[in-house]
């Protein structure tokens, strides 16, 4: 009888340890984003770390939208652009130079998303082609400066033709190749990529807290 309750009690100690281990644990310092939740944000222009040209512009418009559907007023992207030009500043680098204090002074946004674009475009590999697309996304405090999130992404997408045989291989990257140039196909993997990275996924935590527009917003303290 002794054996069987130590055997019960052993075995619910286990359960509570499996449960403890299963429960998702918050790793994130969200502290200074809680404080200064932003209601809107500017998406800066991209620096591009790249060999593409076409990176800032065809990242940069993929961001917007996610970004919107998670609760934040976002800067339209021509009009951003457009009041740059007009100032003198012309690419992401110089962009992102601007002072934290002196984009709230122009645009009067909350927080200021900060880009980097390490990796744009396709790659020929003999057999297939990759497309790969990888950023760098820093959210900033335009008022206090400080740093309230980052995150990275990369998404790679492959033309396989191993089916083909050794030259409808050759050929068939080859002919991937002149399309990826063609139609861009990084281009539709940067809204991907932009999906999984700003887009609220509390439970992984992952992407941006949930803004004030979002209907979703209370769930952000209960995030564990």
């Amino acid at each position: 009888m002794k054996n069987l309750k130590h055997l019960f009690a052993l075995s619910a100690v286990a359960i509570l340890f499996t449960g403890c281990t299963m429960a998702p644990q918050n790793t994130r310092d969200l502290s200074s984003y809680t404080a200064h939740m932003p209601k809107s944000i500017l998406v800066m222009p991209p620096v591009n770390e790249s060999p593409d040209t076409r990176a800032p512009y065809s990242y940069w418009s993929t961001v917007t939208v996610p970004i919107a559907e998670a609760g934040y007023y976002v800067f339209p992207i021509s009009v951003v652009d457009t009041m740059f030009k007009e100032n003198g500043v012309y690419n992401g680098s110089d962009a992102q130079m601007v002072s934290p204090q002196k984009l709230k002074e122009i645009f009067g946004a909350d927080a200021a998303l900060y880009i980097k674009v390490k990796e744009y475009g396709s790659k020929y590999q003999v057999i297939q082609t990759v497309a790969t697309v990888a950023v760098e996304a820093k959210l900033v405090d335009l008022k206090t400066g400080e740093l309230l999130w980052e995150g990275t992404e990369k998404q790679q997408l492959a033309n396989n033709n191993s089916n083909a045989g050794l030259v409808g291989m050759l050929v068939g990257a080859l002919v991937d190749q002149i399309s990826n140039h063609l139609s861009d196909k990084a281009y539709v993997l940067s809204g991907t990529v932009s999906h999984l990275l700003y887009t609220p996924r509390l439970p992984q935590q992952k992407g941006l807290l949930y803004g004030p527009r979002s209907l979703h917003f209370a769930q952000n303290s209960l995030n564990p």
